[in-house]
């Protein structure tokens, strides 16, 4: 349901797949961000860029269900 709605407002698989690649880079970018600031502010630095982390598998699933609809 989700995905045929994406797929009507004309979200295509691609760009669900190039925004999890994208949640990656911003995942290893915020993580490496994290190790050069003070210790004090270090963990929820971590936290966020662990937040992140959780994003792409959520995208490249909804990109493979919109997929579906593409065919």
């Amino acid at each position: 349901m989700l995905a045929k709605g994406l797929y009507r407002l004309g979200v295509r698989s691609l760009h669900l797949q190039l925004a999890s690649l994208g949640s990656i880079v911003l995942c290893l970018s915020l993580w490496i961000r994290a190790k050069t600031i003070d210790q004090e502010e270090r963990g929820n630095a971590e936290r966020r860029a662990i937040f992140v982390g959780l994003w792409p598998p959520m995208f490249w699933l909804i990109g493979d269900s919109i997929q579906q609809h593409e065919r």
